[in-house]
């Protein structure tokens, strides 16, 4: 069976993580020179992820209570609970879904006195222009937080220069991975200036907590091959398990209690470390392989069974959704076929604040719902990827009928 997706991640990667949790690294250092080969101009900072960094950016912008932030429509829970967490109001703006960016209709909408911040995700891989969100927000003061989370697509692009901030992950799912930590630039020198004092504050991640991490991430790598993939899908179901919650749960961030206090750490020596790696051994190459396979699948997918932003220039195919009308029987006929397909459970919709049902993301609501994600990478050959589309037309066939 083609598991849902396969860590960016080397065997050479975990060797090298593992050997640097038990060796002594000045972290300063570290951090100075993963900051530096991230952006020279000085606007970098790295932190334990992204959330600890929106976290530090709201703490250090001092935005006065009530004030709204708006959202693309589409975010992980987690970036809702800090905006709640700072006394600060989330607002939904909706989405253009075939090129996952909100439309500026939805901006002009939901932009008002209160609003202080727009937070525009770019989704699944892809980058969509953002310049339409600058003009509209730049002449009204608020400021503009390009959420790049599932958009890295290797260091020569770190965001759009005119953001007020961008913010890149390497957890443990995304491209070029570190098994965590995040890369942000920041604007404005003093809320950057800000964010490091405030992080020089928190307690350092214990080389312990990575090593657990690596151990932890070795193995899943190690269940990714198709056969122990499979066999891991045969023991859930005689176990009347479900193999979808538990691979979900062994891949959440930051599971369990004390959220806040786990988030608001420095990162570690061992992470920096792998980080720097990362970023000096990246291969532009595996990130073209992986987009030839997003847009071979994109050619063969039925009308019915549209791929949100497959179309748009930019884009990775870090995650490959289609929009089905029954997500359900599409996911069993898809793994009944060896393709283990999810609907996912990490991502959310904003919901709208009280009194403003006029601003409810109806778009992006539908489109969550029947969203069905694909495996997609470069592993797969084109005669998988033609089987896969088989299925998907038969699949919409029947849904037609």
């Amino acid at each position: 069976m083609w598991a849902r997706k396969r860590l960016d991640i080397g065997w050479s990667d975990f060797a090298f993580g593992l050997a640097h949790c038990s060796l002594p690294r000045d972290r300063g250092l570290l951090t100075r020179r993963v900051e530096t080969a991230w952006s020279p101009n000085g606007d970098g900072l790295a932190c334990l992820s992204v959330r600890s960094g929106f976290d530090l950016l709201l703490t250090a912008l001092r935005l006065p209570p009530g004030s709204e932030v708006v959202f693309s429509a589409i975010t992980i829970p987690d970036m809702l609970r800090i905006v709640e967490h700072h006394g600060l109001v989330a607002v939904p703006m909706d989405l253009d879904v075939t090129r996952l960016s909100p439309s500026r209709e939805s901006l002009r909408r939901v932009i008002g006195p209160s609003t202080r911040a727009v937070v525009a995700a770019h989704l699944f891989g892809s980058r969509f222009p953002i310049e339409p969100i600058l003009e509209e927000a730049r002449p009204r003061g608020v400021r503009v937080i390009e959420d790049c989370a599932q958009a890295y697509a290797g260091p020569s692009w770190r965001g759009h220069p005119e953001t007020d901030a961008s913010l890149f992950s390497f957890g443990s799912i995304k491209t070029a991975t570190a098994l965590g930590g995040a890369l942000l630039r920041v604007r404005d020198p003093e809320i950057l200036d800000r964010m490091r004092l405030r992080q020089a504050s928190y307690p350092v991640q214990p080389a312990s907590d990575f090593l657990r991490r690596l151990l932890r991430y070795s193995a899943l790598k190690a269940l990714s091959s198709r056969p122990v993939y499979r066999l891991l899908v045969s023991a859930c179901n005689s176990l009347e398990r479900d193999h979808d919650r538990l691979i979900n749960a062994a891949t959440r961030g930051f599971p369990g209690p004390g959220f806040f206090e786990r988030i608001r750490r420095q990162p570690s020596a061992p992470l920096l470390a792998l980080l720097e790696r990362r970023l000096q051994r990246f291969d532009p190459r595996l990130l073209d392989r992986r987009e030839d396979r997003g847009r071979a699948l994109a050619r063969l997918l039925p009308e019915a069974l549209p791929a949100p932003g497959a179309e748009l220039p930019h884009h990775t195919f870090w995650l490959f959704p289609v929009l089905a009308a029954d997500p359900g029987r599409l996911i069993l006929a898809l793994r009944s076929a060896g393709f283990d397909a999810t609907q996912g459970q990490s991502l959310t919709v904003v919901p709208t604040p009280p009194g403003r049902s006029d601003l409810d993301p109806v778009v992006a609501r539908q489109s969550l719902a029947r969203m069905v994600h694909l495996p997609c990478y470069p592993g797969m050959r084109e005669a998988d990827l033609r089987r896969m589309a088989e299925v998907l037309r038969r699949e919409a066939s029947l849904a037609d009928e």
